[in-house]
């Protein structure tokens, strides 16, 4: 009867000793608070790491061979996307290698038939930015206008792949 005794005992002084649960509400924060650092500016306004500057370049340089291959996918992936008559299926197949991941969604419920452009008439041109090596734009003449032609990549060494064919404007 001593140990049932002796561990209640204990168990009661350890509840007493421990600090009770502090009850008193938090006091509310102002809504008019000001933080304590800056807030980070867009590039045309100040740096966005206090002290930080930009690289030259993010990550990739470009060189003639990245030109080409960007030009060539655009006008690979317009050639492909500028056939309505084709059958929805195999028209969404055959652009589906172009694309990227979101654009393949994006393109898998388009019906080829509203298409205008029915085949690449000319020239073709490539807007980049010499800092950034991931994207470029292209621009690939049609019979139905001057298509615009997002184009993106992962690395050096991966392949461009269309994340947006923009029709022409008029």
């Amino acid at each position: 009867m001593k140990k049932p005794l002796a561990l209640l005992a204990v168990a009661l002084l350890c509840v007493s000793c421990a600090p009770a649960a502090n009850t008193t509400p938090a006091p509310a924060e102002s809504a008019s608070t000001t933080p304590t650092a800056p807030v980070s500016l867009s590039a045309n306004s100040g740096p966005q790491a206090p002290g930080g500057t930009v690289p030259a370049t993010i990550g990739i340089a470009w060189d003639e061979a990245s030109k080409t291959s960007a030009l060539d996918t655009a006008e690979g992936a317009m050639a492909d996307f500028a056939r309505p008559h084709l059958e929805a299926t195999q028209w969404a197949n055959d652009l589906a290698r172009w694309l990227t991941p979101q654009a393949t969604a994006d393109y898998s419920a388009v019906d080829p038939a509203n298409i205008p452009a029915t085949r690449l008439t000319g020239a073709r041109e490539l807007s980049i930015d010499e800092a950034n090596g991931y994207g470029a734009t292209a621009a690939i003449t049609t019979d139905a206008g001057k298509y615009t032609v997002q184009l993106l990549r992962t690395g050096k060494d991966a392949p461009w792949k269309v994340n947006r064919l923009t029709p022409p404007t008029s």
